[in-house]
C-alpha cells in the first residue's frame, strides 16, 4: 500500500516534491486534525486555527519543489504552524513586553525539536483538565477554551460570576498541583491569561 511507503520521510519528500498528491493527502489526514488542535491552543479559535492550518498545508504544496527537511515532518509541521501563528499575530497587532516573552518562552518549547515531548505536554495537560470536577471542568473549558467572558459563562449556566471565579481559580489550583514542572509552565502559557 502506498501510504505506508509514506512513513518513510525520505520517500515521502520526494513524492512531495514531485507533486504526488496522495503524498500530500497522506499529510494532511496524518496531521491536520491535531495540528488545527495545536494551533487553537495558541490562539484560541478554531476558526483562525483551521485558516493558519490551511495556510500551512497551501504554502507546503506550493512550495514543495524547494523543501528541505531535516527533521520528521510532524516536527517540521508544528513549527511551521507556530510560525504561521506567529506571523498572522505580528500582523495584527503590536506586542507587548509581556506578549514578547510570551512567545519568547513558547518559543523555547516549541524551538525543542523534540515534537514528542511537546505533544505528550499537550496530552498530559488535556487528561488533567478531563480529571477535574464535572462543574470545574464546564466552567474551565468555556473560559479557556471557548473564550467566554466570566459573566457570558455566569448567564450560560446561571450561577454568581464569584462562582465562575470559583471554580476557575479551582481548576489552576487543581491543575497547578497535578501537573510537573515543565507541563506546568506549558499549560501557563497556554492558559495563563
Amino acid at each position: 500500500m502506498k501510504s505506508d511507503l509514506f512513513s518513510d520521510n525520505t520517500i515521502l519528500l520526494e513524492s512531495l516534491k514531485e507533486g504526488d498528491e496522495q503524498a500530500y493527502t497522506y499529510l494532511m489526514d496524518a496531521y491536520y486534525h491535531q495540528l488545527c488542535l495545536y494551533a487553537d491552543g495558541l490562539i484560541r479559535n478554531i476558526f483562525a486555527a483551521e485558516d493558519i492550518v490551511q495556510n500551512v498545508f497551501v504554502r507546503l504544496w506550493v512550495q514543495r519543489d524547494k523543501l528541505k527537511i531535516d527533521q520528521s515532518f510532524k516536527s517540521f509541521l508544528y513549527k511551521s504552524v507556530y510560525n504561521e501563528f506567529i506571523d498572522q499575530y505580528r500582523k495584527n497587532q503590536l506586542l507587548s513586553t509581556v506578549e514578547k516573552t510570551y512567545f519568547e518562552t513558547l518559543n523555547t518549547f516549541v524551538m525543542d525539536d523534540n515534537s514528542e515531548t511537546f505533544e505528550q505536554m499537550l496530552l498530559v495537560i488535556n487528561k488533567e483538565i478531563e480529571k477535574l470536577p464535572p462543574k470545574c471542568k464546564e466552567v474551565f473549558t468555556l473560559s479557556k477554551k471557548e473564550g467566554l467572558t466570566n459573566k457570558e459563562i455566569a448567564e450560560y449556566l446561571k450561577i454568581s460570576v464569584k462562582a465562575v471565579e470559583a471554580q476557575i481559580t479551582k481548576a489552576f489550583s487543581l491543575l497547578s498541583n497535578s501537573l510537573d514542572e515543565k507541563s506546568r509552565a506549558f499549560f501557563f502559557l497556554l492558559f495563563g491569561n
